[in-house]
């Protein structure tokens, strides 16, 4: 006597089979064979990158629309997102205000400049601590990493007055010298970056060199530099969005003239309304904030298309530095 259940008379197998295997494939196709392959799994993750997205974009459509709108749609509390009718006026207002195309000068002269300076400078200082044998190197290493921890607003007024004698104020040098001795905005993290990086290199590729010949700075600027592309790259992108954005450091050391554009951002209300100069009870005003928006705007412009452009590299020299490990 078979132990299997008899076939149906036709042949086919049995409904219980069929439907077992149909669950087992649904099974399958909902939960995956492992945690991230299944549409259960992936309906998570896209759920919840969307709202990391939004929480990310939220400001930026939020900046977007108000700079949008006109003076109804701005006093009218029923229109949120979507203005009745689209005007560029606050654009046209907002480049008036900021005198954009100077102000934009500047700020690109003071970012690019320092940005430059600090990916060759910090790149030599941290080839040394990482390969050459200095002396007292892990002293050294832990004053960079002290003056990484010690807050700016501490030596502002040391630094106010050294300019001052120097004869620097108002000048884009108060940015520039920092930045040659491997001190401007976030040198010291710069540094530990390259340090990490030429230290991970293999010392055969310095020793091929030596018996080529190579000194200490051909070797640098010959070989490792080059093999560095992806850490200058990190460096300098960071570096350049620091300097863009400073807003703390361009109050104290320059003056009206010479000013980015995180400066005349400040001193936009005071622009577009004279009248109110000094008054401090108006918080948010409403006939401005499109025109606000619309400065802001333009602030964040340039290095949003930066980055869009410099995406991939960017993130593959991530994942290449010492940032990871």
């Amino acid at each position: 006597m078979s132990a299997y259940p008899p076939l149906p008379e036709n042949g086919a197998p049995a409904r219980g089979g069929l439907r077992g295997r149909r669950v087992q494939k649904a099974k399958m196709l909902v939960l995956g064979r492992s945690l991230s392959d299944g549409l259960l799994a992936k309906a998570a993750i896209y759920a919840l990158l969307s709202i990391v997205a939004y929480l990310y974009l939220q400001p930026l459509l939020y900046m977007v629309s108000t700079m949008l709108k006109d003076m109804s749609d701005l006093l009218d509390p029923t229109v949120k997102w979507i203005p009745r009718r689209v005007t560029w006026d606050n654009l046209a207002k907002a480049v008036e205000g900021l005198r954009y195309p100077e102000a934009l000068r500047n700020t690109a002269l003071i970012a690019v400049s320092c940005s430059l300076v600090q990916v060759v400078v910090c790149a030599m200082t941290g080839y040394a601590l990482a390969r050459l044998a200095v002396p007292f190197k892990g002293l050294i290493t832990a004053l960079v990493i002290l003056t990484f921890l010690i807050p700016p607003q501490v030596i502002l007024i040391p630094l106010y007055v050294i300019f001052s004698k120097l004869g620097l104020l108002n000048t884009i040098f108060v940015f520039l010298v920092p930045a040659l001795f491997g001190q401007g905005l976030k040198g010291a993290l710069f540094i530990l970056i390259f340090r990490q990086f030429f230290h991970a290199q293999p010392a055969s590729l310095e020793e091929a060199a030596k018996l080529d010949g190579a000194g200490t700075l051909r070797l640098f600027f010959r070989i490792m530099l080059p093999l560095a592309r992806s850490a200058c790259l990190v460096v300098f992108l960071f570096s350049f969005i620091w300097y863009w954005n400073m807003s703390y450091e361009p109050s104290m050391f320059l003056a009206q003239g010479f000013t980015p554009l995180s400066i005349r951002l400040d001193n936009l209300e005071d622009v577009l309304n004279p009248s109110l100069l000094g008054n401090t009870h108006f918080i948010t005003n409403p006939v401005t904030e499109g025109t606000k928006m619309a400065a802001a705007f333009l602030i964040i412009l340039p290095p949003l298309l930066i980055f869009m452009v410099l995406q991939r590299w960017f993130v593959a020299g991530i994942e290449r530095t010492g940032l990871v490990e």
